[in-house]
């Protein structure tokens, strides 16, 4: 007959074990190593440091050669001896307007644009790993607090079920407080809800394949994130420092500006250098001879790739004047926001906040005691339910907000 509690406590400890408490800095450290996403962009970089080297290697020399294959004279074939004749050439395409120097610093400059990108990709599941983590550890504040609740509900309800059955206290009492129970067991799911999803990010970004169960210094954050390290008049200039999507685009002007050069200076002909050596089909015996050839740019200046150098020049500086817009508009609607939210939380949190724990336990008391009607009591915890549920939110708020702009500066403003 005690098997099924002995199982239910085991079920109960395996989900207990299986779940990993873990601190940001760990996330962090996880991802960086587990996060399948920043491990495939490694290899565009790895890809782009190839360009480089590619771009300097030379081209291969040309040889060829000539044999003699019918000699009319002696009719003989492949008179290839002593008397016979045979032909050998080498020569070698030499680069010159700069299109080896160019070429070269633009892969170089296509090595930086990766990294930015690698940046802005790390950049980008911190700030996901972030808010999954913050809203998980406040939501997690919400579910101890609704439980809490819960219990004593439950508890109440229990003994007014059994006075409801005696006809010692009306049914009217029973289904307010079943209806009180029902609304915070519906708040408890819809938050739990919201905790899977972003615990399940969890596990994404960090490859850890646990439940993770964040762990913070509640107070520590509140002072943090109270006041930036910054002024506010350095945000914007810290984000045009740092910001990898603005930079990104920065370097894509200075890769077209370099695509530029190089279709340009693709426009000056090559040489071709090499030796020759004839055998008896030149002026003399054994004749060795320099060669030197050039293309005639009579038709082929390069001018339509020119132009298309050009027009992406020009759109990729539209595009940097766009960029530094939306970053400026970034910064100060992220301060703003975060503004308001401290404005927010500090003015409820000094009236009660420190009030709300004790004026419960005081109800409760009360209600226990008979000093106040059900009526009353319920009433009031529906308004510290709703009241313990946004001062967690707006904890959790103050602290998202401080965390965007810290996304969009690429810094530790908080």
């Amino acid at each position: 007959m005690k098997v099924a509690p002995f199982i239910l406590s085991l079920l109960f400890f395996q989900l207990a074990f299986s779940q990993k408490n873990i601190t940001l800095k760990d996330c962090e450290d996880a991802m960086q190593k587990n996060n399948f996403q920043l491990l495939a962009e490694q290899y565009n970089i790895t890809a782009a440091q190839a360009a480089v080297i590619q771009a300097r290697i030379w081209d291969h020399p040309n040889m060829s050669l000539a044999f003699n294959a019918l000699n009319p004279e002696d009719k003989r074939y492949f008179d290839v001896g002593k008397n016979g004749q045979k032909a050998v050439a080498v020569d070698q395409l030499i680069h010159i307007g700069g299109k080896k120097r160019n070429e070269i610093k633009l892969a170089k400059s296509n090595v930086a644009l990766a990294e930015l990108q690698f940046e802005e990709l790390m950049q980008d599941l911190k700030h996901e790993l972030r808010q999954s983590f913050y809203t998980v550890f406040f939501d997690q504040k919400k579910i101890a607090s609704i439980e809490s609740q819960t219990a004593q509900i439950e508890s109440l309800l229990q003994s007014y079920e059994v006075q409801a059955d005696k006809g010692n206290v009306p049914l009217k009492d029973v289904v307010r407080l079943q209806s009180l129970l029902l609304n915070l067991k519906n708040d408890r799911i819809a938050i739990q809800k919201d905790i899977a999803e972003n615990k399940q990010k969890l596990t994404i970004l960090t490859g850890i394949d646990e439940e993770l169960t964040p762990l913070a210094d509640e107070s520590e954050l509140m002072l943090v994130f109270n006041s930036p390290k910054y002024a506010e008049s350095e945000l914007f200039n810290i984000a045009k420092e740092k910001n990898p999507e603005y930079l990104s685009v920065l370097k894509q002007v200075e890769n077209q500006e370099l695509a530029v050069k190089l279709q340009k200076s693709l426009s000056v002909p090559d040489v071709t250098a090499g030796l020759a050596y004839d055998q008896v089909g030149g002026a003399f015996k054994n004749e060795v001879n320099f060669t030197l050839g050039i293309p005639l740019p009579l038709w082929n200046r390069n001018k339509g790739n020119i132009k298309i150098a050009e027009a992406e020049l020009g759109q990729s500086k539209v595009n940097k004047d766009q960029k530094t817009l939306e970053l400026k508009t970034q910064v100060n609607s992220s301060l703003s926001i975060w503004k308001e939210q401290k404005k927010e939380y500090t003015s409820l949190s000094k009236s009660i906040n420190e009030n709300l724990d004790l004026v419960y336990k005081g109800v409760l008391m009360n209600f226990q005691r008979r000093n106040i009607s059900l009526l009353e009591f319920t009433d009031f915890m529906e308004s510290y339910n709703q009241s313990t549920l946004q001062l967690n939110e707006m904890r959790k708020q103050l602290i998202l907000s401080g965390e965007q702009i810290n996304h969009i500066t690429n810094s530790t403003i908080f």
